[in-house]
């Protein structure tokens, strides 16, 4: 795949679907790299001081994305980084390009089946509270999959163990960097 060159590689951004493992492949590639590890829903919900259950409930999800879109602009000033990203973050436009704009954009991958299997027994997922969650997580992973395609690198974290990924995405990070 052919990287513009005149892109810096100084952090790594994690998008996907929830469930995909984001967060703990995050924290690992982070340790390997000695690099500071952040999730933006952690960082929103500090700032807001709500939940992302709450914060959709309450202000709904248009100024959740606003708080999302705003956050990525902020990123671009960090070196360093790992940022794990919220799965709907990429689908809002500009999300994806400002993203790229400093870090290597890796989109982790699984099938609805997995990632149900995954986030079945999680309580937190405001998107999960659906008459029919299986259904709205095939809709949702055919909707955002284009915005998810825009990643540098795909991996699928189907058969691999978090370890594995994450040995993967530190591999593709060190190869980029060392193109520049």
């Amino acid at each position: 795949m052919a990287m513009h060159s005149d892109r810096r590689f100084v952090n790594i951004a994690l998008i996907g679907f929830m469930g995909t493992g984001k967060t703990s492949v995050g924290r690992l590639v982070a340790d390997q790299l000695h690099f500071e590890f952040l999730d933006t829903d952690d960082i929103i919900e500090t700032q807001r001081g709500l939940t992302i259950a709450e914060i959709f409930s309450t202000d709904g999800e248009p100024a959740f994305r606003g708080l999302e879109l705003k956050l990525v602009g902020e990123l671009a000033s960090r070196t360093k980084t790992v940022i794990a990203t919220g799965g709907g973050l990429p689908a809002q436009p500009g999300n994806v390009s400002g993203l790229k704009t400093h870090a290597l954009v890796v989109c982790l991958w699984a099938s609805p089946e997995k990632i149900w299997e995954r986030v079945k027994n999680q309580t937190h997922r405001p998107l999960l509270h659906d008459p029919d969650p299986q259904k709205k997580i095939r809709e949702l992973l055919a909707a955002r999959e284009p915005f998810y395609k825009q990643a540098d690198v795909l991996l699928n974290t189907e058969l691999r163990s978090v370890r594995e990924v994450a040995q993967q995405v530190v591999h593709q990070f060190r190869l980029e960097s060392s193109r520049r």
